[in-house]
C-alpha cells in the first residue's frame, strides 16, 4: 500500500510529531515526542506498530485517525486523508490484488505452493498460461531455487512479472540473495509483498531496454 504522511500522533494522551505509513497490514509510526500544555517535551525517538488483526476500533472524523485496540489507542492527524485510510484499514487489499492477480490473467507456478493459492488462482478465474504468462510464480527456499531464474524469466510476457516467494526471517534465503538473484538475471525488482504470514513475495519485471535488445517490447 505504501501511503505516508507527516502528522501528530496522540498515543494514549501524548502527542507525537513525525511520520505515518499505511501498509497492507498495519500502521506504521516513527517520530520524536512534542511538548504539550504543562508538559516538558520528552526526548527520544518513538516507534509504534499497530496490526490491523488487533484493531477494535477504527474511526475517522474532523480530519483524525482514531485506532483503538486492547486497551490502548492512537489518533493521527491526517487531514483529507483519515477517511481515506479508515476505510483501506477497514477493506485492505487481498493476497490476489497484492499480487495483480485478476481475472483473464495468465499465470505458471514453480515449486511448492500452499494449496489455497491454487485455490484463490482458480476462483479468481486466472488461465493457466500454455506459452509466455503474464504472471510466474517461483516458490524459493534457497540458492538452488534462486538458480532457476534464467530459465524461469524466459516464460514471461515482456511486460510480466516474475514473483519469488520466499520464507521471511531465515537465513537459508534474505531478501538481499533474492533481490542479487534476480539483478544477475538481468531483472529489475520493482515491489515487495507479503504474500503470508511466513512468506514474502518479491516481484521483478524484464527492464524495457531488454525487450527492445532482444525484440520483445510489448
Amino acid at each position: 500500500m505504501g501511503r505516508e504522511k507527516e502528522c501528530r500522533m496522540r498515543l494514549d494522551g501524548r502527542a507525537v510529531e513525525g511520520k505515518a505509513l499505511l501498509e497492507t497490514d498495519h500502521v506504521l509510526f516513527r517520530g520524536g515526542e512534542r511538548a504539550t500544555a504543562g508538559r516538558a517535551a520528552a526526548t527520544g525517538a518513538t516507534r509504534i506498530k499497530i496490526l490491523f488483526r488487533d484493531l477494535t476500533t477504527v474511526k475517522a472524523s474532523g480530519g483524525a485517525l482514531r485506532l483503538e485496540w486492547g486497551s490502548s489507542w492512537a489518533e493521527f492527524e491526517l487531514g483529507a486523508a483519515a477517511e481515506k485510510w479508515a476505510q483501506k484499514i477497514l477493506h485492505p487489499p487481498s493476497r490476489l490484488d497484492k499480487l495483480g492477480v485478476k481475472a483473464g490473467v495468465s499465470v505458471r507456478l514453480h515449486g511448492r505452493f500452499e494449496a489455497g493459492f491454487s485455490v484463490e488462482l482458480e476462483a479468481a478465474g486466472v488461465v493457466a498460461a500454455r506459452g509466455a504468462a503474464d504472471l510466474v510464480f517461483l516458490a524459493a527456499s534457497g540458492s538452488a531455487d534462486l538458480a532457476r531464474i534464467p530459465a524461469v524469466m524466459r516464460e514471461l510476457e515482456p511486460a510480466g512479472g516474475l514473483w519469488v516467494v520466499y520464507p521471511k526471517g531465515v537465513e537459508a534465503i534474505r531478501e538481499i540473495d533474492v533481490i542479487e538473484a534476480g539483478r544477475a538475471a538481468g531483472l529489475k525488482d520493482t515491489k515487495v509483498a507479503s504474500f503470508s504470514p511466513t512468506h514474502t513475495a518479491l516481484r521483478f519485471t524484464i527492464p524495457v531496454t531488454a525487450r527492445v535488445r532482444a525484440g520483445r517490447a510489448g
